[in-house]
């Protein structure tokens, strides 16, 4: 008889690493050689690496748990996935541009999402040997070893990477902090906000389950607040997976200022509705 589907994060989390780990040496045999890439949707880049990358993870992944539906960047969509009780969320190789250049931060982002809520994650940076991993109760972890923000020596002021029309919003409200670097992976930009590296990062309204999932359990557990400016907490596999836009914030002193420059930028669909009913009045 096929082996009962383990039910605890913790196993699920081993499954993740473990696939993610795989998939990284997979894409090594395509890093920073002559690569075919194509864009899609939205104008957005995708390579042989990410399509290789996506039938490996969902062979691995969904022959481990066949109970589990599936969610990715790389695949169809399947509606089924609306009723399992727990999904694969995957996002083969996050910042496939920074990928194609030749840049070292893209990851390969995985979790296992329960209602809506994820509860394990993978963010797996190959080419820098750097596996942030976490699962719901079990705490945040770099490597092996606990996940602890730490301030880095040196710095002066907060350093936040943000689109340029969220940069002005800030600087016009006073904000004191630095420009931080713009890494291609949404995923790892987040997770750099749990080690300490940035105060802050945030992402503008469009952003997918994919993208996110995976890092948010990691910031949960780090203890870091990351939430929809207007919507509060993330939740993942509905039938909209596009969300607002979002905040990581490592230091609480920047959460007002970051919020109210997001909302200034990209608004909240809610009170935009609200306005337009207001003057139809």
């Amino acid at each position: 008889m096929p082996q009962a589907t383990p039910t605890t994060a913790a196993e699920d989390l081993e499954l993740l690493r473990a696939s993610a780990v795989t998939a990284g040496i997979i894409a090594a045999g395509y890093f920073r050689k002559e690569l075919k890439s194509w864009t899609k949707e939205f104008n957005s880049p995708v390579s042989e690496a990410d399509i290789v990358l996506d039938r490996f993870l969902h062979a691995a992944l969904t022959t481990a748990r066949p109970d589990y539906g599936w969610l990715s960047e790389e695949s169809a969509d399947d509606p089924g996935r609306l009723r399992r009780k727990r999904v694969f969320v995957v996002d083969p190789i996050d910042g496939t541009r920074g990928f194609i250049r030749g840049e070292d931060s893209w990851t390969v982002s995985l979790a296992v999402v329960e209602d809506g809520i994820a509860i394990a994650g993978v963010v797996y940076a190959p080419a820098r040997d750097e596996m942030y991993d976490a699962c719901r109760g079990g705490g945040a972890r770099l490597n092996g070893a606990p996940l602890r923000r730490e301030t880095v020596p040196g710095r002066k002021a907060p350093l936040i990477p943000a689109p340029g029309a969220v940069h002005q919003e800030l600087q016009a409200a006073g904000l004191d902090y630095t420009r931080g670097p713009a890494y291609s992976s949404l995923a790892y930009r987040l997770v750099q906000v749990a080690s300490g590296e940035l105060d802050a990062a945030v992402a503008r309204r469009g952003s997918q389950d994919w993208d996110l999932a995976g890092a948010t359990i990691i910031l949960k557990e780090a203890g870091i607040s990351f939430e929809d400016v207007c919507d509060g907490e993330l939740r993942f596999n509905g039938e909209e997976i596009r969300h607002g836009a979002l905040a990581a914030v490592g230091e609480v002193s920047l959460k007002p200022a970051l919020h109210a420059a997001l909302i200034k930028v990209y608004g909240c669909p809610q009170l935009q509705q609200a306005d337009l009913e207001r003057k139809k009045t």
